[in-house]
């Protein structure tokens, strides 16, 4: 290939990039750099073209060119070939690669081998489920992934199981001063076995739906109050947007991760702890 027919791919490839047209424009970038793959430009075109396989959610062309777009950046710079890498990686769980792409990028991880399973902080997630969009509270395993740690009302989606969720975060959610990041869900990593239960529940003080929050909780479950819950447009969930801890009291659903049977043993237990106050009643399983 002369290099003036590769210029003129390049040109046809950043239109088709423009167009968002990402199969073109990366079958493109490919053809030009299997005769040019070390020009000084090469490096952005390998970027470019596991980018387009990376919107495509073709994970397997990601992590292909991802390798070769990281092998010609610059390490510790916060380059975004790496950071790219370390999501493609983690998908086809080479925990080595993903590793070192966080590495090369710049992040600081626990020494270890294998998969990645620190304590990151929290974050927030968009669900993304045949159209259906949900944001849940999630505990970061490693730059990409998380745990589910809200009690999802989608159906099909549950406490507990792990996502791999995008870089860019798309919103803010304020809590008490503190900001974390809204990311949009790339895909299900791992799924969940805890099954979503609804129950009604009646609490005569705020203290008493903290309780059996707090109950479900410590014994490794979820539960989460139709009063926590809030309704917001695409807009303002893409923006920054400003939450409170703070539970009502009175009669109200709750959305429950749990066997059946524990879930109903640990509602005796919390509804028998006071005289008054606190009951619930028709415990049903969602979906």
């Amino acid at each position: 290939m002369r290099k003036s027919e590769a210029k003129e791919l390049i040109k046809q490839a950043r239109d088709a990039w423009d167009a968002e047209e990402w199969a073109r424009a990366a079958e493109l970038y490919e053809r030009v750099l299997a005769h040019f793959p070390d020009l000084k430009a090469s490096a952005v075109w390998w970027y470019d073209a596991a980018l387009a396989h990376k919107f495509l959610r073709n994970w397997a062309k990601a992590y292909e060119l991802g390798r070769e777009a990281a092998a010609r950046s610059p390490r510790g710079e916060g380059d975004p070939a790496y950071w790219n890498l370390g999501i493609a990686a983690t998908i086809q769980r080479d925990w080595a690669t993903a590793r070192d792409a966080w590495s090369g990028f710049g992040i600081e991880l626990p020494d270890g081998e294998g998969q990645i399973d620190a304590r990151l902080g929290y974050a927030c997630v968009r669900l993304d489920t045949g159209g259906e969009r949900e944001v849940v509270w999630i505990e970061r395993l490693c730059p990409t992934r998380g745990r589910v740690v809200s009690v999802p009302v989608t159906g099909g989606r549950r406490y507990g199981e792990i996502v791999v969720h995008d870089g860019e975060p798309k919103g803010e959610r304020v809590v008490e001063g503190s900001t974390y990041p809204v990311f949009d869900e790339l895909l299900l990593f791992e799924a969940s076995e805890l099954p979503t239960l609804e129950v009604t529940v009646a609490a005569g003080e705020k203290a008493d739906l903290e309780a059996l929050l707090e109950l479900f909780t410590d014994h490794g479950f979820g539960a989460e109050p139709s009063s926590g819950v809030r309704m917001l447009c695409a807009c303002c969930s893409e923006g920054t947007h400003e939450q409170e801890r703070a539970v009502d009291a009175g009669a109200q659903q709750v959305s429950l991760a749990a066997p059946e049977e524990e879930a109903r043993r640990l509602l005796e237990r919390w509804a028998g702890e006071t005289a008054i106050g606190r009951s619930w009643s028709g415990l049903a399983a969602v979906g």
